[in-house]
């Protein structure tokens, strides 16, 4: 069963087709201003990575809220759109971001495409949304990616299971031939449909010799889905002690970044920077001595 949808190379343009159901490529953002050659470098080299279920901008302080303000979840308010903001000015120190639960634009978002907002305001040259639950406008739920480095290819999947979870896969040239592979996913909610779309990653994610997987896995690290897609990648990633949710009161572990044994973790943390019912997780990684990012 084919479930990929390949995008083609970057281009410069500030539409961008796809979020209304036209496949179209990533998006360059004009006239951004060019950053000092030793950030430029660094980047070359090593990757800050962050990935972020932003509640599409609906800041959650208690479960009581889901239901006294469940509203927020469908309606426009004030507060999403500086959430927003916040968010964005935290987004600004990041090479990539993997984002969850971004609206595509439609009436809960007052029209606005959270990844094409985010993206200009913390000065990504490049971004992609990934429609996975299409309410037409109500909602259109997605996952997003924002990058400084321009991908060589970009594809999205569709994940085992009920319709509406994806995942985005990022890849990028490296200096000795290779190929680094970025992907974003939100897992199921259920148990089952989580094992089944781990292991459709796996399979995936197989061929690459440098790999990130990061997303909201609706699973601690200590789950058997987790387990075994670890035993079958080498995987790795930090402490099962970094909490992401609730945000109020972090007590599980449900976002992750893993990365292949290629990769040297500098830092890895959970920010305390509460403006969803998640917290984001954020890790700096690197490449082997010699090897650099094309592009």
């Amino acid at each position: 069963m084919k479930r990929s949808t390949a995008v083609s190379r970057c281009k410069s343009h500030l539409t961008f087709p796809s979020l209304m159901g036209v496949t179209s490529d990533m998006v360059d953002i004009a006239e951004q201003p060019t950053e000092p050659t030793s950030a430029a470098i660094r980047r070359r080299t090593r990757l800050r990575l962050l990935s972020y279920n932003i509640q599409s901008g609906v800041y959650t302080r208690h479960f009581r809220e889901y239901v006294t303000k469940g509203w927020k979840q469908w309606l426009p308010h004030r507060e999403r759109l500086l959430n927003l903001n916040r968010i964005a000015e935290m987004l600004y120190g990041y090479d990539l971001v993997g984002l969850q639960e971004v609206d595509s634009g439609s009436l809960r978002s007052g029209f606005v495409d959270q990844t094409e907002y985010l993206a200009h305001r913390a000065r990504f040259p490049h971004w992609y949304g990934q429609v996975n639950r299409n309410m037409g406008k109500i909602a259109q739920h997605s996952n997003g990616v924002l990058s400084r480095l321009q991908p060589t290819r970009l594809m999205e999947h569709k994940l085992p299971g009920l319709p509406g979870r994806g995942a985005i896969l990022v890849e990028f040239s490296t200096s000795d031939g290779k190929t680094l592979g970025i992907c974003i996913i939100h897992l199921a909610l259920g148990r089952r449909s989580r094992g089944r779309q781990l292991a459709y990653i796996g399979e995936l994610l197989a061929q690459y010799p440098y790999l990130t997987l990061m997303g909201d896995f609706n699973c601690n690290c200590e789950s058997r889905e987790v387990k075994e897609l670890i035993e079958s990648t080498n995987l790795r990633g930090p402490s099962c002690e970094m909490k992401t949710f609730p945000s109020w009161r972090p007590r599980r572990n449900l976002d992750h970044i893993l990365v292949s044994p290629s990769l040297a973790i500098d830092t890895a943390q959970v920010l305390d920077y509460p403006m969803s019912d998640h917290l984001p997780v954020s890790m700096d990684v690197r490449l082997p001595r010699g090897v650099s990012i094309q592009g």
